[in-house]
């Protein structure tokens, strides 16, 4: 039995149903497990471990519900600076397609640590490729070392250029054998219990590199073991317009013919879905995955969220792949969230109807609660009894916050994005005083623009 004490927070922003803010506030925990969140004077005064957060705002975990990890080896490559969904990706795939099991290792350390240092508790990532011997295992052990939660997606590509796809043949795989592995590594990894560390989920990877055929039996699989689907849907014209050719009909509609359809079902990005097509999505409980700095790094679009959030549609925030978005930083994606809403309400206000604009803590409420919602978990997103002992503070007297305290919640959100200073993830420090406790940055860093070079420069 362990307990710690969490006391004397600036504000404690708990996110649960009453929306508390609490001056003063602190959590009680014992094994990973919140017991009492409020005022400090109303906590058990002795645990084995004491932290005081004077002058600190305290909050729940950020949640990233969309992020392709590897991507971290080959940000801002010169040739896919410019270029749109499709370019983009076809610049990068050879590059991709060069990777092994230690490009694989450190991509994930590093991006998980960045994650981390922005605030992230909890991250779903998407793998889809797996050349020279990568396996979904690979980053599985890789993220155990550095200690946030996992939502693995064991992604694929079966839809190679020779057949109409998009991805080239050398980075797509035969259908049995990804339907093989995937039920492998459910068997052994994915834990469905509250508080689990790790859970996977099936991820074909988009319309335009899978078959029809894999994506209907991907989620009879998924269904039959009881865990979620996932897939890019409707992030570009090109990708409707790839529909309308090849299936004639749109994105959603043809997830929908698939049986992508339901509470278990949560698609990246959703930008060019209209008005009916988002009262579809509420109706069946289907989740979205925003992604904003992606969507503007592409060109892509703006998504209507704050319709979906009108309708009831399930939205979290994705910081997406570090190559479309060059960062993993889960502060500056609510504030990016914040900001692009706003600016889709004055240039295209046809996209989100007229709602009011985006506010701090409905973004900050994206990255929470939201993202929980997406992911199927109930225990996390909200820092309240029961719930994991997933929180992250942040010290409020610093220069990016000066002449802003008056509102310390928006102040995370309008201000600079900062890193923060103590993340603890089911009651396990991951970072004290803004330095990582579980890996060692220095050499991870060094290791991982080695690899980065390598890749890039064409060796094998």
């Amino acid at each position: 039995m362990s307990t710690l004490l969490v006391r004397n927070a600036g504000l404690l922003v708990t996110m649960d149903d009453a929306q508390r803010e609490i001056p003063g506030g602190g959590l009680f925990i014992r094994n990973g497990w919140i017991e009492q969140a409020g005022p400090s004077e109303t906590l058990p005064t002795d645990a084995d471990e004491i932290l005081d957060l004077e002058g600190h705002i305290l909050l729940p975990g950020l949640i990233n519900t969309h992020h392709h990890l590897y991507q971290t080896l080959t940000r801002v490559v010169p040739a896919a600076q410019d270029a749109d969904l499709f370019q983009w990706l076809k610049t990068l795939y050879p590059i991709w397609a060069r990777m092994g099991p230690e490009d694989m290792r450190l991509s994930t350390q590093l991006g998980l640590a960045e994650l981390a240092l922005s605030g992230c508790t909890t991250t779903c990532d998407h793998h889809y490729i797996f050349p020279n011997g990568c396996r979904l295992d690979d980053q599985i052990e890789a993220a155990r070392v550095v200690g946030l939660r996992l939502h693995a997606s064991r992604g694929s590509m079966s839809l190679g250029e020779s057949k109409g796809g998009l991805p080239p043949d050398e980075v797509v795989e035969e259908e049995d054998a990804i339907l093989e592995d995937t039920q492998r590594v459910i068997d052994q990894y994915h834990d469905p219990h509250p508080g689990a560390m790790t859970r996977i989920v099936v991820a074909p990877c988009s319309p335009f590199s899978v078959t029809p055929d894999l994506m209907r039996e991907s989620a009879a699989l998924a269904r039959a073991a009881g865990v979620q689907l996932h897939t890019h849907l409707a992030e570009t014209l090109d990708e409707e317009i790839f529909c309308l050719e090849q299936f004639g009909e749109r994105p959603l509609a043809y997830a929908e013919r698939l049986d992508w359809t339901g509470e278990d079902v949560w698609f990246a990005h959703g930008v060019h879905i209209n008005a009916d097509e988002v009262g579809r999505m509420a109706s069946t409980g289907v989740g979205v995955a925003h992604c904003p700095s992606s969507n503007m790094r592409l060109a892509s679009g703006i998504a209507p969220v704050r319709r979906y959030l009108a309708q009831g549609v399930k939205v979290g925030l994705g910081v997406d792949g570090s190559a479309s978005n060059d960062s993993s930083h889960m502060l500056a994606e609510v504030r990016q969230a914040m900001l692009i809403s706003r600016l889709g309400a004055a240039v295209a206000p046809d996209i989100d109807g007229p709602s009011p604009l985006l506010t701090a803590r409905q973004a900050l409420t994206l990255a929470t609660r939201g993202g929980a919602a997406v992911l199927g978990r109930e225990d996390i997103g909200s820092l309240e009894a029961g719930k994991c002992a997933d929180f992250i503070s942040i010290r409020l007297e610093r220069l990016e916050y000066a002449g802003g305290l008056h509102d310390p919640v928006a102040a995370l959100v309008f201000c600079s994005p900062v890193t923060v200073d103590y993340s603890y993830v089911h009651g396990r420090p991951v970072i004290r005083q803004g330095h990582m406790e579980t890996v060692d940055l220095g050499p991870l860093v060094e290791a991982h623009n080695r690899a980065a070079r390598r890749l890039v420069d064409g060796e094998a």
